[in-house]
């Protein structure tokens, strides 16, 4: 249970987002030196999974950067997240295809939305994927400690509720991260972290929820995620001056 009543990001916040998220891609150039200096990769396949409302377009800066990292980085394919329950039949069969060409596991990572929809995936095929990483996902209740609540039922065409949130709080049975901010402005960013164990953390970075998929302090925590060999995964510890940009990595305080 979290600790305290949760609601929706304030109206300043929501509003900020836009020019957040452009802000932030804009600081990408000067970020370089710190995504240089992330985890290579060893070639496995990674499925990035687009926001709500969103589609391939969004999630591009961050498959680039995986794809030069040296990963196999794929879009869904899916079109525009619109929140359907029909999306996951296709989904699934996507990630079955992607482990058999690839001979080994699947990383599944899903901004806000997508990120549900990634959570899921690995509790339907838990022996097809290798880990799982939200960002800005919002997979514990209250359904209305968001922004958009309205705009997801518009879309999906499906009424939600605190009892339909609860079904995805608990954490897939594959190594699972929640990245996230504490100044999202779509929704409460209690709402996307998780109740840390054996294999589930919480990693805490500084910016918009609508520029996550490009924030660089997001990128480099997926990539050194990512870098992890499979069967040995272990909790995000940043090292060094990375200390400092991580200083809430993995706060106790968040979940109780």
């Amino acid at each position: 249970m979290l600790s305290e009543p949760i609601r929706a990001p304030s109206l300043a916040l929501l509003m900020a987002e836009p020019g957040r998220a452009v802000f932030e891609l804009g600081l990408l150039p000067s970020a370089l030196p710190l995504l240089r200096a992330a985890p290579a990769g060893d070639g496995h396949a990674v499925m990035v999974l687009p926001g709500m409302a969103a589609s391939e377009r969004s999630t591009a800066p961050l498959r680039r950067f995986l794809a030069r990292k040296g990963y196999a980085a794929y879009g869904w394919e899916q079109g525009r997240n619109i929140g359907s329950e029909t999306l996951m039949a296709p989904l699934l069969q996507r990630l079955a295809e992607l482990r058999q060409r690839h001979g080994g596991k699947v990383s599944l990572v899903g901004w806000s939305l997508g990120g549900i929809y990634a959570r899921e995936m690995a509790r339907s095929m838990p022996d097809a994927v290798r880990c799982v990483i939200t960002l800005g996902s919002p997979f514990r209740g209250p359904y209305k400690a968001s922004n958009v609540w309205r705009v997801y039922e518009l879309l999906s065409g499906s009424q939600g509720s605190d009892a339909g949130s609860e079904r995805f709080a608990a954490p897939p049975p594959v190594p699972t991260t929640a990245i996230y901010t504490r100044s999202d402005g779509i929704v409460a960013w209690q709402r996307c972290i998780e109740a840390p164990g054996a294999l589930a953390e919480n990693i805490e970075v500084v910016g918009s929820h609508s520029g996550l998929g490009h924030n660089a302090l997001a990128m480099y925590a997926v990539a050194d995620r990512l870098a992890q060999a499979e069967g040995s995964w272990r909790p995000f510890d940043p090292r060094g001056p990375l200390r400092l940009l991580y200083r809430g990595a993995r706060r106790k305080q968040d979940v109780t």
